[in-house]
């Protein structure tokens, strides 16, 4: 009689909500909470600041390394808790001298610094809100519209950024004369009307009583930052984060996610802050549990995640957040570099992955390699947020987690189940909850349901329909499903998540086509790990890296594999195509934080999808017998 499998080992880590507590309402409505209650939670995020400050004030809150004039980078600079209050204080008084409140915020156009982020908790320490934007809607859009649109919304009056010289293209055609313009470096920047200044002016400012006076003002209510929507279908809305959405959401992630509690908090962090993952989840848990960032320049692309790579190898994080792509890139790495695994492994108590699905290729091979170094797993966390909640709302609760488990709600927040047309929506309720959009009051009015949950058009699923303490599986968006020609439902989520866990690893994501159409199509965003399957050089065009022999067998053999597993023409893929072609962040394809968005894709790839559906695309792939 053969014995059952071992169970897997597990660094240890407790899971702060085990259990869920459920009612039924009308209509088959139901009402999920978990089972502990939200402890009580600090005021405001300058409290935090101020308070690490006395707690801590030699300890290392931000730390970047120093950029040289050439580029490169030298040794880390570092920002502590004492010197990022002094710091917030000396600025805090220079805005409070230009007048600078909610409707005359300040905005950053410019990437993860260490001036960014002293503007930032100079903002949140007087109560001025601020918001960061995407750079890309200042260094790669051509007409800066979206730019634009952020401006003409907040009316801001005062507007940051790195470099002049960079910049200048988006600051002459999209800030208003009547706002001042900060620059890191002005790199010989000459603004054609208004004011610039250098940051290093506003840290020279000297901090008087009514800094003070005006932290003393700043309540729960008080709005601490807009963060901008992606913007999937009509332009970018402004989410109002107050301090008390932002503190409560801080005060959940503790309780949900217990190594926060426990060491001194290291992070080694690329994601952005004009998302709320890296600008309100990451940037937001060192400012409060009095923590320290490492800011990683890296990113999850073949010409940036050698910095990722090369700061994992110094700096030991105690938690680590990546996108799917990110973790991908260090799993194979892992497998051959002693040095990364060994530092990265040292004392991290818990992974973290968000934005997309984490294929399980990519799940084993990390497990194999902390297996191989440390003896035992690191758990893999995950969960379901948005901006508009803070963003953590859903967390796993258990070790063994597969892709797709969202968990459970976080203390405090209470989630509405309902049915919308054949799926089931998640709704919130909670401190974490946004108060609405920014100057756009029928937006808002039509983003709350009659009970005040707030509708996120995500798709669950039980993880186990008998056995709801395991939580909520991903099921896709409501807005992302259509219907083929014949009337029958094509579930875009499960879908998609089927096909790129086939493809592994060579599948980055899948955009699927055939609205009121007769068959699925899928357009298929390849990795570059790809080219390993073509055994082409590393300077071989995509184009040619797709088209080698190789590259069309495998994927030939993937689409052949899903058509044994279709029930019928809604999970059937009757043609894909392999796109050369990355999606585009400048035309909203992808966000920045690397997740896709299948309406704008569809919409700027629309003669494509139409070729593929009328066979006339170059090297269709069709599912063969």
């Amino acid at each position: 009689m053969s014995s059952a499998s071992p169970q897997p080992k597990y660094r240890p880590m407790a899971f702060g909500v085990p259990r869920v507590l459920m009612r039924e309402g009308a209509s088959g409505v139901r009402y999920l909470r978990g089972e502990p209650e939200l402890l009580p939670y600090a005021p405001t995020m300058g409290e935090r600041l101020a308070h690490w400050a006395r707690v801590a004030p030699d300890r290392t809150l931000f730390a970047r390394r120093e950029r040289h004039a050439d580029g490169s980078a030298g040794d880390w600079q570092h920002l502590s808790f004492a010197q990022a209050l002094d710091g917030a204080r000396r600025i805090g008084q220079a805005l409070i001298d230009r007048g600078l409140n909610a409707e005359r915020p300040v905005v950053m156009l410019s990437e993860n610094d260490l001036d960014h982020a002293l503007l930032s908790l100079a903002c949140l320490y007087v109560g001025v809100p601020y918001c960061s934007t995407s750079p890309a809607y200042s260094t790669i859009s051509t007409d800066h519209g979206k730019l634009k649109h952020v401006m003409a919304t907040l009316t801001p009056g005062l507007v940051f950024a790195s470099d002049g010289a960079r910049y200048a293209k988006a600051i002459d055609a999209a800030v208003p004369a009547d706002c001042d313009v900060v620059l890191s470096q002005v790199n010989g920047y000459e603004r054609a009307s208004g004011k610039v200044f250098t940051f290093a002016e506003l840290l020279a400012t000297e901090a008087t009583a009514t800094v003070d006076e005006a932290a003393a003002r700043v309540t729960p209510d008080t709005i601490a930052k807009f963060l901008f929507t992606s913007g999937s279908t009509k332009l970018p809305k402004a989410v109002i984060n107050t301090h008390r959405m932002w503190c409560a959401n801080q005060q959940q992630m503790r309780q949900s996610m217990t190594p926060l509690t426990q060491d001194p908090l290291v992070l080694v962090d690329w994601l952005p802050w004009n998302h709320t993952f890296g600008g309100n989840h990451n940037f937001g848990m060192v400012v409060y549990n009095g923590g320290t960032l490492y800011i990683d320049d890296g990113k999850p692309v073949p010409a940036l995640m050698g910095e990722t790579l090369r700061n994992l190898r110094e700096i030991a994080p105690t938690v680590y957040f990546n996108v799917p792509t990110g973790f991908e890139v260090i799993a194979d790495v892992m497998k051959t570099d002693d040095v990364l695994r060994k530092n990265l492994l040292s004392r991290v108590r818990m992974f973290f992955y968000a934005a997309a699905a984490l294929s399980q290729p990519i799940w084993d091979a990390l497990h194999e390699c902390q297996e191989r170094e440390i003896g035992e797993r690191i758990v893999m966390c995950t969960g379901l947020g948005m901006t508009e909640s803070g963003p953590f709302a859903l967390s796993v609760n258990s070790a063994n987690v597969k892709a797709g488990d969202l968990g459970v709600p976080t203390p405090g927040l209470e989630i509405k189940l309902v049915d919308v047309d054949g799926k089931t929506e998640v709704r919130y309720k909670g401190p974490n909850i946004t108060p609405g959009y920014w100057r756009s009051p029928e937006a808002t009015q039509e983003a709350f349901d009659e009970e005040g949950f707030f509708c996120s058009g995500d798709a669950v699923t039980w993880i186990d329909p008998d056995d709801i303490h395991k939580g909520l599986r991903f099921d896709g968006r409501i807005a992302e499903d259509f219907k083929l020609s014949t009337g029958t439902f094509v579930s875009v989520g499960p879908m998609r998540s089927k096909v790129i866990a086939a493809g592994a690893p060579y599948v980055q994501d899948v955009v699927l086509t055939g609205l009121n159409l007769k068959e699925v199509g899928a357009m298929i965003f390849p990795t570059q790990h790809v080219r390993t399957l073509s055994g082409l050089p590393a300077t071989a065009p995509m184009v040619e890296v797709l088209n080698h022999p190789d590259v069309v067998e495998h994927f030939q053999f993937v689409i052949n594999e899903l058509a044994k597993t279709a029930t019928g023409s809604a999970t059937r893929i009757a043609r894909a195509v392999l796109l050369s072609d990355p999606p585009s962040i400048d035309l909203g394809e992808i966000t920045d934080k690397g997740s896709i968005n299948q309406r704008m894709v569809l919409k700027h790839r629309d003669a494509l999808v139409q070729a593929l559906h009328a066979d006339t695309a170059p090297n269709i792939l069709k599912p063969q017998a």
